[in-house]
Formats: C-alpha cells, sequence, structure tokens
C-alpha cells in the first residue's frame, strides 16, 4: 500500500494546478483538499504551510482526513519543489526523465517557463505587465520546442509540460475573451499574434497539452472565466 497523498489547493492557482497535473498523469492516488485563500482554515498555516500558500502536500503517516493533518507526515511546499518529489516518487512516470540530458533539459524549461512566460503573463493579465514581454516569453519558450514533438522534452509528458500547461489554459482565455486588466482589445490583439506563422510551433505544442486528458480533468475553464468576469470589471480603454 503506498503512503498517503494529500494535496492542499486552489482551483484557481496555476500553481496547484501544474502539481494537479503531474499527480494525475503520475496516476499517483491523492487526496484534494480545497483551502479557501479569502477564509484559510487556522490549522493550514499551523499544521501544513506556515506560509500559508497553496499548492502545499502532505506525505506518509497515517491516513487521516486532510483537515486534520497528522504531525507523523512529512510536508512539502512550493509547485516546482513539489513537481521534483513527485518525480522521483513516482520515478517511472516519466515525469523526469532518466537520461541525465534530458532532466537537465526539463528543469531549464521549468526554469524558463517560470520566469519568461508564467510572470511576464500573469502580471499582463493583472495589468502589470507589458504585452511585448509576453511576446518574448512565448518565442523564448518555442525555441526550446523541437520539431516534430508533441512533448516539451523527448517523447513523454514531463514536469516541463506539467509546469507550462496552467499558463497556456489562462493564455487560450485572455485571448479568446479578452477578459484581464489589460487595456481592452490586448488580448484579443495577442490571440490574433500568436496565429501567425511566426508562432506556428507554439500553437501545435500549446494544442496537444489542452486537448490532454489531465488538463481537462483539473482545470475549470468555465468558473475561471466566471472568476476573470468578476475580478478585472475595471478596464482600461
Amino acid at each position: 500500500m503506498s503512503e498517503q497523498l494529500t494535496l492542499y489547493l486552489h482551483k484557481l492557482s496555476p500553481y496547484s494546478a501544474k502539481v494537479e497535473l503531474a499527480l494525475v498523469e503520475a496516476n499517483a492516488p491523492y487526496k484534494a483538499y480545497q483551502v479557501d485563500l479569502s477564509n484559510k482554515p487556522e490549522w493550514f498555516a499551523s499544521k501544513v504551510n506556515p506560509v500559508g500558500k497553496v499548492p502545499a502536500l502532505t506525505y506518509g503517516g497515517p491516513n487521516v482526513d486532510p483537515d486534520d493533518p497528522s504531525p507523523l507526515s512529512a510536508k512539502i511546499a512550493e509547485s516546482n519543489v513539489i513537481l521534483e518529489f513527485l518525480a522521483d516518487l513516482y520515478p517511472d512516470s516519466g515525469l523526469l526523465p532518466k537520461d541525465p540530458v534530458l532532466r537537465a533539459k526539463v528543469r531549464l524549461f521549468i526554469d524558463v517557463t517560470t520566469k519568461q512566460v508564467e510572470a511576464p503573463l500573469y502580471e499582463f493579465i493583472r495589468g502589470q505587465g507589458s504585452y511585448d514581454n509576453v511576446l518574448k516569453g512565448i518565442e523564448f519558450i518555442q525555441g526550446l520546442l523541437e520539431e516534430g514533438r508533441d512533448f516539451a522534452v523527448g517523447d513523454h509528458y514531463s514536469n516541463a509540460d506539467a509546469c507550462i500547461s496552467p499558463a497556456l489554459a489562462r493564455l487560450k482565455i485572455i485571448t479568446e475573451t479578452d477578459l484581464g486588466k489589460f487595456p481592452v482589445g490586448m488580448g484579443y490583439k495577442l490571440g490574433e499574434e500568436l496565429k501567425g506563422p511566426k508562432f506556428a510551433k507554439f500553437r501545435k505544442y500549446a494544442q496537444g497539452m489542452l486537448d490532454r486528458p489531465s488538463l481537462k480533468q483539473t482545470h475549470d475553464e468555465e468558473y475561471t472565466i466566471t472568476f476573470f468576469k468578476t475580478r478585472f470589471t475595471e478596464r482600461v480603454q
């Protein structure tokens, strides 16, 4: 019997999403507990993650209810750290390739995604970042993609794919709905620019990730769109 594994997450958190994607792709048995970020339970910081952020993971110890975590379980936080842990926990999952060169490429892809895609994109959505930086990040990541391959690295879904997929899901939303704190019309403009031949390789890869059953299982697009509609009501024309 495998050790208990509980993921503390929030359905709107892209960082939670990448961890849940990895769990689903690894066929890992786990429990999921949705943390209300606007009204966190008192026990969450004291018993799970002192920083109070999601995602967080408990591993091992007795099989208890998620709202009563055991002090005997290991507590692991930060999404990219958890991805590494899951790859170690499930070495045959392909989350990290066995080949050391490919492992290094996965880690590089994650680093580039975190700095060049996630940060500029989420800043842009919040109305704090530039359109050009989003495009630069996408162009950068496209340069790491190999022609004719379905995955970020090698021939198998890995942590690299799990890391970028939540960002791709949000990119799809803003380019199709124009929802965000950025100036009105800039989401549509980004979508049109990404349809050009310059971004063909990126577009093909992104669509493959968006079509995966694991993303459809873990990403509630309608819920996210509804949240964006209520969050981003004041817009720059």
